[in-house]
């Protein structure tokens, strides 16, 4: 399957979404859209500094001449696929992981993968196929850790592959407003997140379908195994939204987040307001998170904001001609 059809056409619109004069409107003319966003926006792969995207290609120079080597070797295009991913070429992620799904049709790895970049994508019932058939080949067989492909500090993974295959295939159901759905992928995730970083990370999303299915008790009740003594490695964001939502850290200590987390507290915090009832404060607060962070579009916060918005903006009434 070709994801990134359509190409010439998506750059024309890339063109024409923005004034010329922009610098933005600039790049993205000279860049090939990666997809469309849920509102229509053409979506280029984000800015890399010179220094990471030398590391970047690097690494992704050698894990291709591993997969030229040894094309039938499943690891060696899922680090293909990952190198890839990482340089923002998510279309040729997807499509180097179906070229292995044609040749390891019971790795579950592959469909983990290739579920989580249909997810950047914004092919949500993709993901979901993928992610479900996944689920199905590791039922019953024991877990194994996941390794980091850009590792943490520590350089200690988080994560393992059934955790991911159900924090993923949660998110996926969260995004197309399946809340019931999500949290049964994201309850059944946390029987396989050992670390405390995949723990705050479940626990998070979990906490959201619920308040967004008005079952506050239960909700708070998943916020139990949080607590302030946890050795978080790297979900911090994740973390503090949980102790802020137990209240045990004032609001403040949200507000020094940057990049990526900034979209997952933004992101956290107007689906709380849109839970309550404040529907159009909510969507107020993500579309300015989304005008802010445009650079963060893979990012899955920022991909449920322009889902919310997508789904819940009001359409603004046509003037009429006098």
């Amino acid at each position: 399957m070709v994801v990134r059809r359509s190409i010439a056409g998506l750059a024309l619109i890339a063109a024409a979404w923005t004034p010329a004069s922009s610098l933005v409107a600039t790049r993205a003319a000279a860049q090939q859209p990666e997809t469309l966003s849920l509102l229509g926006k053409p979506l280029v792969a984000p800015a890399i500094s010179a220094d990471r995207r030398r590391t970047l290609e690097a690494d992704l120079a050698a894990a291709r001449e591993t997969y030229e080597k040894h094309p039938e070797d499943a690891d060696a295009a899922i680090w293909f696929g990952r190198r890839t991913a990482y340089l923002g070429r998510f279309g040729e992620a997807v499509e180097i992981y179906t070229r292995a799904i044609e040749l390891h049709p019971e790795e579950p790895r592959l469909y983990r993968h290739r579920g989580h970049r249909y997810i950047t994508l914004r092919k949500f019932d993709l993901a979901i196929k993928d992610l479900r058939t996944a689920a199905d080949l590791v039922e019953g067989k024991p877990d194994q850790a996941e390794p980091d492909g850009q590792p943490n500090a520590r350089n200690i993974p988080t994560s393992t592959l059934n955790s991911n295959i159900y924090y993923h295939l949660g998110l996926a159901h969260y995004l197309k407003r399946d809340f019931a759905a999500a949290t049964d992928a994201y309850r059944k995730g946390l029987e396989f997140s050992t670390s405390p970083d995949m723990l705050v990370a479940t626990t998070s999303w979990l906490y959201l379908a619920l308040q967004r299915l008005g079952l506050k008790d239960d909700a708070q009740r998943a916020l139990g195994p949080v607590t302030p003594e946890m050795d978080i490695i790297e979900n911090q964001a994740y973390y503090q939204l949980l102790l802020f939502d137990k209240g045990l850290v004032p609001r403040e200590t949200l507000k020094s987040t940057k990049g990526v987390d900034a979209v997952t507290v933004g992101y956290a915090l107007g689906s709380a307001s849109i839970a309550a009832g404040q529907v159009e404060e909510g969507v107020t607060h993500l579309k300015a998170l989304m005008d802010k962070h445009a650079d963060q579009w893979p990012a899955f916060g920022y991909i449920a904001a322009e889902a919310d918005v997508a789904r819940l903006e009001k359409p603004k009434k046509p003037k009429t001609k006098r």
